[in-house]
Parts: C-alpha cells; sequence; structure tokens
C-alpha cells in the first residue's frame, strides 16, 4: 500500500504515522528526513540540495519529487511505503501520481487527520510550551496554518476525486484516532 497522510499542523500526524509504521511495517517516507539524507551524500543531487538547506530556502517540487522517486526505487519500498510530509502542493502530487502510475502504481489512501483549527491552536501551544520553544508562538502557528491552507489543504479535493481519502477524527483520543487508520487501512487492503 502507498499511503498518505494530511492533516494540519499539530493534528497528530507524526504519532499516528509512527504506530502504522510500526503496525504495517512498511518504509516511512520524511521528505525532511529524505532531504537530510541526500544533502549529506557526496553526489551532484546531494550538492544540490544542500544548496537549498544551506541558504534557509524549502527545496522545489521538482527537487523533493525527484528524491522522492530515488528512495521509491529502493526495494524496501516494493511493498508500499507511508508518506509524511509529501506531497505539499498540487504540482508535487501530480508528479507523483506520474511517477508510480509510469511504474503501474499508484496511491492506496489519503489519510485525512481532521481537527478543529481552536484545538489545534490549543494543542501547539500546549507543545511549544512543553518542548520550550520559544519559536512556536500564537502568530507563528496561524501563519503555519495559513500555508497548510493555502498550499496543502487542496490535496484533499485533488485525491477526493480520485477517491481516496479517508476522514479520521484527529479529536479523539490517540488510540481512537489510531483504531480509526486502523479500520480504513484495512478496508483499503481488501
Amino acid at each position: 500500500m502507498r499511503i498518505i497522510f494530511i492533516g494540519p499542523p499539530g493534528a497528530g500526524k507524526g504519532t499516528q504515522c509512527k504506530q502504522l509504521v510500526d503496525h504495517l511495517s512498511v518504509p516511512h517516507l520524511s521528505t525532511g528526513d529524505m532531504l537530510r539524507e541526500i544533502r549529506g551524500e557526496r553526489s551532484s543531487l546531494g550538492q544540490l540540495v544542500a544548496s537549498y538547506i544551506d541558504a534557509g530556502r524549502l527545496a522545489p517540487d521538482f527537487l523533493v519529487v525527484r528524491i522522492v522517486e530515488e528512495f521509491l526505487r529502493r526495494e524496501q519500498c516494493d511493498s508500499g511505503c507511508m508518506f509524511d510530509g509529501f506531497p505539499r502542493t498540487l504540482l508535487q502530487a501530480q508528479l507523483l501520481g506520474e511517477q508510480l502510475a509510469s511504474n503501474g502504481d499508484g496511491i492506496s489512501i489519503v489519510l485525512n487527520l481532521d481537527v478543529d483549527e481552536d484545538a489545534l491552536v490549543q494543542r501547539l501551544l500546549k507543545r511549544a510550551e512543553i518542548e520550550n520553544r520559544a519559536d512556536d508562538n500564537a502568530e507563528t502557528i496561524q501563519q503555519r496554518l495559513r500555508v497548510y491552507r493555502r498550499q496543502t489543504a487542496p490535496l484533499l479535493d485533488f485525491y477526493a476525486q480520485r477517491g481516496l481519502v479517508e476522514r479520521i477524527d484527529g479529536c479523539l483520543d490517540p488510540s481512537a484516532v489510531f483504531q480509526q487508520i486502523l479500520d480504513r487501512v484495512r478496508q483499503r487492503a481488501v
């Protein structure tokens, strides 16, 4: 299965993704981790990634998709994988779909972790306090939510048109959220 997690900051994607990876024993493809790994390589691709990271810029869509393609070619991804933090834009989603289709593959399910925005803000402020993250204040949280609504939320319509989106109530207790996820994944695996 090829699984995509979508949800705003603070929805619990990281927590739920880790549990599902452990349960399904499939690779977890985090774009942040992939970019850092490629950056450390002494290759032309590694140098290109480093030029963006070292300048504090986001890697452009074409580069992120190219790196994801590299990881998808690895043997451990043959039986499936979980995408975390990817795709973030419609262009990334379209390019990923084209790449998978060229290999006779596709996305199996998109898990939409849906959480009320007020609850998200409270979660993120609490997390910032617990982790002593002074940079994660109400203003930066609102900015992250605006970016999510503008860039990533449109992916839900894109994937819903393909019949792939499953809504998960992210306001529930984490174990109940995970049970919803398991139920939806099992339904799609049949």
